[in-house]
Parts: C-alpha cells; sequence; structure tokens
C-alpha cells in the first residue's frame, strides 16, 4: 500500500474514532495510529490541525458553537427558544415512550419525536461548517428522526432506541453534506467549461474587434462544436463574445 493510500485511511480512522470518543482524540492516539509513516513534528501537527479544522478535538472536545456564521447564531437562537416551549420528560417516561413506540403506538412515537428534537440541534452543530446550513441540516436530521420513530418496532430493546435514531440522523446529515459537494463539484465543471470557452472568444473578438462565430471559433481553438454550444447553453446563453442568438432562438423553439 503506498503512503497517500495509508494515510487517508489512517485518517478517516481517528475520525471514526473521535467520533466514538465525543469528537475527541488523544495527540498520543494520533500518533500511534500515524506511527507506521513515521511523521515529523510539522507533519503531526498538519493532522491535528485538519481534525481541529473538522470539529475533532485533541485532548478536550472542542465547542461547535464556535464554528457556527453569525446567520447559523440567529438561526439557532430562534428554534432553540421553540424547542423550549416543548414538555420535558423523565428517563423513565422516555423508556415508557420507547416501549411504547417499538409497539408501534403512534402517539408515543411523535412522544420521542419531540424528546430527540433538540439532539438533532447538537448533532447539526458537529456537522456545520461543511458546507452546509445549520437550519438544512436540521431539517435533514428531523425528516430522518421523524422516519426513524415509526422504525423502532425493529429493536429489541428499548435501550438502543436513542442509538439507532441517532444514527439514522448522523445517516441523513452525511448524506446532505455529500450530495452539497457533489454538485458543487459539477456547478464547479460547468464553470470550468464555460469559462474556457468565454475566455478563448474573448482573445479571439479582441483580435477581430468583433463578436465570433461559433464556427470561428472551433477553427481558430480546435474545440468542439458540440463542447462550445455546451457551454453556450450552460452560460444561459450570455457568451458575450460570441454570436448567440441564433443559438438562443433555436433553444427556445424546442
Amino acid at each position: 500500500m503506498n503512503k497517500e493510500l495509508l494515510f487517508a485511511q489512517t485518517l478517516e480512522q481517528i475520525r471514526a474514532l473521535a467520533k466514538e470518543q465525543g469528537n475527541c482524540v488523544s495527540q498520543e492516539q494520533v500518533q500511534e495510529a500515524f506511527a507506521a509513516l513515521e511523521l515529523n513534528g510539522d507533519q503531526l501537527q498538519m493532522v491535528y490541525d485538519y481534525l481541529v479544522k473538522h470539529k475533532v478535538g485533541i485532548g478536550t472536545p472542542v465547542n461547535p458553537d464556535d464554528y457556527l456564521s453569525n446567520e447559523e447564531r440567529d438561526y439557532l437562537q430562534d428554534y432553540m427558544n421553540e424547542l423550549a416551549e416543548l414538555p420535558t420528560y423523565t428517563e423513565g417516561e422516555i423508556t415508557a415512550f420507547s416501549i411504547s413506540a417499538m409497539a408501534g403506538e403512534t402517539s408515543a412515537q411523535q412522544r420521542l419525536l419531540e424528546v430527540y428534537l433538540k439532539d438533532v440541534v447538537d448533532v447539526a452543530k458537529l456537522y456545520a461548517g461543511q458546507g452546509v446550513f445549520l437550519e438544512d441540516l436540521i431539517g435533514e436530521g428531523n425528516v430522518a428522526l421523524t422516519i426513524g420513530v415509526t422504525m423502532v418496532g425493529s429493536l429489541e430493546k428499548p435501550e438502543e432506541v436513542g442509538g439507532m435514531l441517532m444514527q439514522m440522523v448522523m445517516n441523513a446529515m452525511e448524506d446532505c453534506i455529500q450530495e452539497n459537494a457533489d454538485v458543487k463539484k459539477q456547478d464547479e465543471k460547468i464553470a470550468d467549461k464555460v469559462n474556457q470557452v468565454a475566455m478563448k472568444a474573448k482573445e479571439l473578438a479582441e483580435a477581430l474587434h468583433r463578436k465570433v462565430t461559433v464556427e470561428e471559433l472551433r477553427e481558430e481553438t480546435g474545440m468542439s462544436e458540440k463542447r462550445i454550444l455546451d457551454a453556450i447553453r450552460m452560460s444561459g446563453f450570455r457568451m458575450e463574445d460570441i454570436e448567440v442568438e441564433e443559438y438562443k432562438d433555436g433553444e427556445n423553439n424546442v
């Protein structure tokens, strides 16, 4: 196994370990995990910095609130004020709700939903700062929780309910973050294609002192006509250095 792959796998293992330990690992655990790679002091510090950036505390847990934007803090304050109006329950009541919910009682499932809404917020704060707004993370978590309380009948013990529900919440948030990252990558690819065509068109237009045609751009750059037309469409037909009207008209007639 090459060092790059081993490094990446070890980093993911450390993050998984941190999640099990309340998003915290010790320096000794990090050093032991990376021992085979023989990292020097500067390289280990880069690992520590990466972990802290991803809300993993070194020795002591990080404060998730430190990673929230002002807008997210304002939203969170309003949302927590709403949750404060919900009733509170004892551990005994929560266990009773869990047992009844496992038996399919809808009113107990609703009580469980109320019980774990604040926990969804705590989980969302751990995932904040990864490209998805806190409100959206909480929304995804709440949907997962709503579904989860109807599925607890598959469990054997009421003590397992909280763990199952929070795992569903975490999975939903991680999926949301991944989907957002995939969309962002796709958007970046589109923007790159558009920018490449726009840049070449600008260069040719400056040389000719006028707008250029798709055919001229194709002949000058060697780009395929399809690539140029795709970029024109992806730009919303806003290529100021290319004659696009005939293609725009054709698009409208489709």
